[in-house]
């Protein structure tokens, strides 16, 4: 081949070389579950976990399938027939997971379970929260999502937002005495202390534990109306499951004889959180932000905005 046709072939591979696009790097996420690998960022999601879909709403990304819930006030535009549905918190429908060929799939907590299972289908990451770290898991979490979606900038934002309003909470619960959580569902109570699923009240909120000895079992202790007589905490906090799930209401439970004798029922401190970011949407970033601000404002004795 002449010197000309040489140097005309080189070029040409060089000009090629240039143009052809680079292989991307892939993505490496931690999770609770270990690493899963990604070979770009996912255009379509799918979670099982309400507290991550909360997270993704509140960073303007869209999500492609949740599961069937009676889904919170909050969330409630992913209820109706625009949304695939994609199984229960628990138990995922493969099918419906299969026919959205997603890129990416979450699982936490409840149904953290069918990680394996689902990990046959699509990449899957497991973001339950660590009850023992409950606000900086749940902030490790928001960074991954807002990430893997380039959101960092208006992640940084709101989680700024949060840990001063978290601060300022820390500095009313320390005056404010005694707590005691409790959940009510059926015709039962269960009482929740330090190190429990809803132990954040306590470790990172800073309200003091009325009764510090109180089992960290994941499902709470159960407890009577004597009980929280006994314990009688200047600040009764209530999460009613039953409303949370969309079943009625077991608050009822508390309005008794024996109640009405604690100092918080004699205060008016009696605060009926918001059950359905307490049960169900836990860790995301709105519900999180929501959760702070209406103990901030039962502790300034006002409703919350």
């Amino acid at each position: 081949m002449p010197n000309a046709a040489l140097r005309l072939a080189a070029a040409l591979l060089l000009g090629l070389a240039v143009i052809a696009p680079a292989r991307a790097e892939p993505i490496h996420v931690e999770h609770a579950q270990g690493v899963t690998e990604l070979a770009a960022p996912p255009k379509t999601v799918a979670t099982f976990d309400l507290a991550s879909l909360d997270t993704l709403d509140a960073l303007g990304i869209p999500v492609a399938g949740v599961p069937v819930i009676a889904m919170p006030a909050s969330l409630a535009q992913y209820a109706d027939a625009a949304t695939p549905k994609i199984g229960s918190l628990f138990e995922p429908d493969f099918e419906a997971v299969n026919a959205l060929q997603p890129d990416l799939v979450i699982v936490a907590s409840r149904s953290a379970p069918q990680y394996e299972a689902l990990s046959r289908i699509a990449p899957v990451i497991d973001l339950t929260l660590d009850p023992a770290d409950t606000i900086g898991s749940a902030e490790r979490n928001i960074r991954t999502l807002a990430r893997l979606f380039g959101k960092d900038e208006e992640a940084e934002a709101k989680l700024a937002r949060l840990d001063g309003s978290i601060e300022a909470l820390r500095a009313e619960t320390a005056k404010a005495g005694t707590g005691l959580i409790v959940m009510a569902t059926g015709n039962r109570l269960s009482a929740y202390g330090p190190g429990s699923r809803f132990g954040v009240l306590h470790s990172e909120f800073g309200v003091a534990p009325a009764d510090p000895k109180l089992a960290s079992a994941i499902h709470g202790e159960a407890v009577s109306n004597e009980y929280i007589l006994e314990t009688d905490p200047d600040w009764l906090f209530v999460i009613d499951r039953d409303a949370a799930i969309g079943q009625g209401s077991a608050a009822a439970l508390l309005d008794n004889e024996l109640v009405r004798r604690t100092k918080a029922w004699q205060k008016g401190q009696v605060v009926q959180l918001d059950s359905a970011n307490w049960y169900l949407v836990g860790g995301g970033l709105s519900a999180l932000q929501a959760s702070v601000d209406q103990l901030a404002a039962a502790m300034a004795g006002k409703p919350a905005n």
